[in-house]
């Protein structure tokens, strides 16, 4: 059973920063792309950024400039740091991974979710 865990989410000031973490468990083989979608009340699911397993990036371009992501593959995690926050930034943060797990199947597995909040 692979299970994706998230932490790091909270409230925060505009300008401020978070730095979010998400580490896969489990029977996992290899893992492919990793990264963060967001939802906002009332929005679609939106991706945030995504780094390959050689660590190529992408981010969309709300966030360029603002936030970094990167992944230790030795321990299976992705991070998300986020600076220069906006109140436009808050949303439920999700963290996913393309694996291939111990049945040799690869599939997208997704963290449960983590709020982000931006507000004075």
């Amino acid at each position: 059973q692979v299970q994706l865990a998230e932490s790091g989410g909270g409230l925060v000031q505009p300008g401020g920063s978070l730095k979010l973490s998400c580490a896969a468990s489990g029977t996992i083989r290899s893992i492919g792309y990793m990264g963060w979608y967001r939802q906002a009340p009332g929005n679609q699911r939106e991706l945030v950024a995504r780094i390959s397993t050689g660590g190529t990036t992408n981010l969309a371009d709300s966030v360029k400039g603002r936030f970094t992501i990167s992944r230790d593959n030795a321990k299976n995690t992705v991070y998300l740091q986020m600076n220069s926050l906006k109140s436009e930034d808050t949303a439920v943060y999700y963290c996913y991974a393309y694996i291939l797990s111990g049945s040799r199947i690869w599939s997208d597995y997704w963290g449960q979710g983590t709020q982000v909040t931006v507000s004075s």
